[in-house]
């Protein structure tokens, strides 16, 4: 009994829950990036004028919660993630040089991708959604609003194509033994371009049964 329960509060089981939160809130994290920009934006393009202050606040507001709290999750949990496996004395992963392992680099390429989606989501993207749709909600459209859409739209977009390479580099870390110039540029090309191909394709899809 002592035994099972020694083993239930490992180290192992610590780095085990906190790779699982990291993952869980990454998973609500792109899954509500990826419904906006493939199902919310072309939605919203043949939604009656008048029905979107009915319909948007009630719903957007709850996926913008999930959005931007599952972003903070991820991005804490896979930092500290980051400095547990790669930076900490005990699990450093190096080359024989010495240096940062050819894995390490690729899950820092990945981490710095997460981290500037991080910033879009809590400083570019969801101040200016929170004006739109308090000013929405409130009966008292904001005067900026298609400006504050349209930079909160790029910043949206942006996201949706880093994480195409983003993931590649994340899932792809034990696969490459180093990182080179060509296999990144590789990498980014079909994320990025992936993504492109999905976001065109979404405007396309039938909406009758």
């Amino acid at each position: 009994m002592q035994a099972a329960m020694d083993a239930l509060f490992s180290v192992a089981t610590a780095a085990l829950l906190l790779r699982w939160a990291h993952v869980v809130f990454g998973i609500i994290w792109m899954g509500h990036l990826y419904f906006f920009n493939l199902v919310n934006v072309p939605f919203q393009g043949g939604l009656d004028k008048e029905l979107k202050p009915k319909v948007n606040p009630a719903l957007l507001l709850r996926a913008f919660w999930w959005f931007r709290w599952a972003a903070m999750y991820t991005f804490i949990f896979g930092w500290l993630l980051f400095f547990w496996h790669y930076l900490g004395p005990e699990h450093l992963i190096g080359s024989p040089d010495g240096g940062m392992s050819g894995r390490a680099m690729w899950i820092l390429y990945g981490a710095l991708l997460g981290s500037i989606m991080w910033f879009n989501v809590w400083f570019v993207i969801w101040p200016r959604q929170k004006l739109i749709l308090g000013g929405m909600a409130s009966g008292s459209p904001h005067p900026d609003a298609p400006k504050l859409a349209a930079t909160a739209g790029k910043a949206s977009r942006f996201n949706t194509y880093a994480s195409g390479p983003l993931l590649f580099a994340m899932l792809g870390a034990p696969h490459f033994s180093i990182m080179s110039g060509p296999v990144l540029l590789v990498v980014t090309v079909i994320g990025v371009g992936f993504w492109f191909g999905m976001i065109k394709r979404s405007f396309k899809v039938k909406t009758t049964v």
